[in-house]
């Protein structure tokens, strides 16, 4: 048993074989009943095999990534093994894969940070989860992108199964931001605006629709692009008062195209460089930006007026920050009520499933091989 047991944990500590399975026999012909009895006694509970998305060196996601079969693990009398259901590929596993991403896990190591699963397993001494339960790793968990997973059960929050499993996979990571990034930073009122660049990411179509069921106005942002029109409406669907292409806003006073909607006190920006500057322009006197990506990869460049005479704050957010285990209760309330905004349609993203046996599809799809593309959710 020991043996099964080292291979395993060598496995999920990512010291990978290049063997796609192992088997081990363990024979013995004459065994005595109180031998039996000792080998019942030393008896574990082991996860099934399971198929894992794997890289042994940091570099281009594309050609460092492998599909392997990582063999069984113990399930310890804490431990709940959970299949996976769905995870998505997020940038920020992409940079992890990289090595650029200021948090990671030591390689070899599986990909994808966040994800929905089934409860398959649990040890003994596991109180609140069942077989058949749906949770989510709270605080997102290194790994995901594997059929199996086994961790403690302090890892796992257990969810209501209605939601879609698509939302369920992805709630952490870009929803849990939007709704961080409007209540960290200033007091936002029934009425009050806020003004955002990057609109069309996930994050932004979060803030939109968390804003309008709050009742406040959202001035939105987009790059300039074929087919802006079109953008323009699906994110009024979604409840933005107004958005704004880049080139439309090369104007002197940008603020003369707003009506009835008052400056806004916060600006949210994930792209840098003139995007940025036009979130400064909209903001009111004391407001502020909150920086949480750079997609331009551009610096951000701030006029000397605008911290003198406006008295305009920069802030940045990372939500890793956040996402630590003294914070899991508060950061497990939030998540619930984003997935029941879900349930009732009130919240809502492009996305698209991909079949696990695609992964290599769905990861060109994710590092934009094939142009703009929703984003892509493994489905195991």
């Amino acid at each position: 048993m020991s043996l099964v047991k080292s291979t395993a944990m060598r496995a999920l500590n990512g010291s990978f074989s290049s063997s796609s399975s192992f088997l081990v026999k363990l024979t013995q012909p004459h065994v005595r009943r109180g031998q039996a009895q000792s080998i019942r006694a030393f008896s574990v509970i082991m996860s099934p095999p399971s198929k894992a998305v794997v890289y042994e060196r940091h570099g281009p996601p594309d050609s460092v990534t492998r599909v392997i079969e990582l063999p069984p693990v113990e399930v310890k009398e804490n431990d709940v093994c959970v299949k996976m259901l769905a995870a998505p590929i997020n940038p920020s596993d992409i940079n992890r894969i990289e090595g650029v991403y200021p948090v990671r896990p030591q390689v070899p190591a599986v990909g994808g940070h966040e994800g929905v699963g089934e409860v398959h397993l649990v040890g003994s001494a596991v109180k609140g989860l069942e077989r058949g339960d749906w949770v989510i790793p709270s605080p997102p968990s290194f790994g995901t992108w594997q059929s199996y997973i086994v961790k403690d059960q302090s890892v796992w929050h257990k969810i209501n199964k209605d939601t879609p499993m698509e939302y369920a996979a992805t709630v952490i990571v870009n929803p849990l931001t939007a709704l961080k990034m409007l209540e960290d930073f200033t007091t936002l009122n029934k009425g009050d605006s806020i003004v955002q660049n990057g609109a069309t990411s996930i994050v932004g179509q979060c803030i939109i629709q968390l804003a309008r069921i709050r009742g406040i106005h959202s001035i939105n942002i987009i790059r300039d692009r074929v087919g802006s029109d079109e953008v323009k409406g699906i994110l009024r669907e979604l409840g933005a008062d107004e958005v704004f292409t880049e080139s439309q806003l090369e104007v002197k006073n940008i603020k003369d195209l707003l009506i009835n909607i008052p400056e806004p006190a916060l600006g949210f920006n994930c792209v840098g460089g003139d995007a940025a500057s036009l979130v400064l322009k909209f903001l009111r006197n004391g407001g502020t930006m909150v920086t949480y990506g750079g997609m331009s990869k551009k610096p951000i460049t701030v006029s000397t007026s605008s911290f003198i005479f406006k008295d305009l704050s920069l802030r940045g957010f990372w939500l890793q920050r956040w996402l630590t285990p003294d914070k899991a209760k508060e950061c497990r309330s939030m998540i619930d009520s984003l997935l029941s905004l879900a349930r009732e349609g009130k919240l809502r993203y492009g996305m698209e499933l991909a079949p696990f046996n695609n992964f290599h599809a769905a990861l060109d799809k994710a590092l934009g091989k094939q142009g703009s593309q929703p984003k892509q959710v493994i489905r195991f």
